[in-house]
């Protein structure tokens, strides 16, 4: 039952990345391919409908990590905190800007949420680079670490180039080139890698601290039969906003 929750947890977590990272690429992005307004509100449109779904897999994440590994939950709010605070406030200042950049219509207010979002995409992305590097090395070296921030940047840029990619899938011809789907799926794939080595590395470790198995038996039973619908609801996301159904209307909540 360990190597299940661990595959499961795996998944969760490179599912995160291949999907939100391309939210996070296209906010990085935002300063750089929006150089209008209209420019910025195409690229805010067209991510706009999948950030809802793809943040569902980071609650996942966590809620597995601290449910099927507890031991390792204060260890890593420890060895953490400050870069958690910092993603965390990222994570705060870019949904606020999705959601108020269009709640007035000034130069400055509309300024202001677009500089948001970019900057809490860049924290976020950044933060993950980090925060990967001290779960690689067993949160015995600090996440401000020189091959830290090396890796923040690597994870930053992947998520760019995913967002880029994205944006020539979703828009074909606005920014860029078109791209196919398979193209999509390979930025995915490369966004996701770092997660994945870090897993690949920390599996026997994972395993070996793993809560009992009669917790994972009932976390088995509460948590693995609402799977299906989170899968079923993603791809009813995806069908329903692919190319061409309406690629620059913003859904009512933004």
């Amino acid at each position: 039952m360990d190597v299940i929750w661990f595959a499961f947890f795996a998944v969760l977590l490179a599912g995160y990345f291949a999907l939100e990272g391309f939210d996070l690429g296209v906010g990085v992005l935002l300063p750089v391919l929006g150089r209008t307004r209209e420019g910025r509100d195409r690229m805010v449109a067209a991510m706009a409908p999948y950030v809802l779904a793809n943040e569902v897999w980071l609650v996942a994440v966590a809620g597995t990590l601290f449910g099927v590994y507890p031991a390792l939950e204060g260890e890593v709010l420890f060895a953490l905190y400050p870069v958690v605070v910092a993603m965390l406030l990222s994570w705060v200042l870019r949904d606020a800007g999705l959601w108020f950049r269009r709640r007035a219509d000034g130069r400055g207010w509309r300024g202001f949420w677009d500089a948001m979002i970019a900057f809490g995409s860049l924290g976020l992305s950044f933060g993950w680079g980090m925060a990967l590097y001290a779960a690689a090395t067993g949160f015995s070296a600090s996440p401000v670490h020189p091959l830290g921030l090396m890796l923040g940047v690597v994870v930053t840029l992947l998520f760019a180039w995913h967002g880029w990619t994205f944006l020539a899938w979703r828009a074909p011809g606005d920014f860029g080139a078109a791209r196919p789907g398979r193209a999509l799926v390979l930025s995915g794939a490369v966004a996701a890698l770092p997660a994945a080595g870090v897993l690949a590395g920390a599996m026997p470790y994972l395993i070996e601290h793993s809560a009992s198995p009669d917790t994972l038996n009932v976390l088995s039973l509460m948590v693995l039969p609402f799977a299906p619908i989170m899968l079923g609801a993603q791809v009813w996301v995806w069908r329903t906003f692919r190319p061409g159904k309406d690629a620059f209307r913003l859904p009512s909540f933004f």
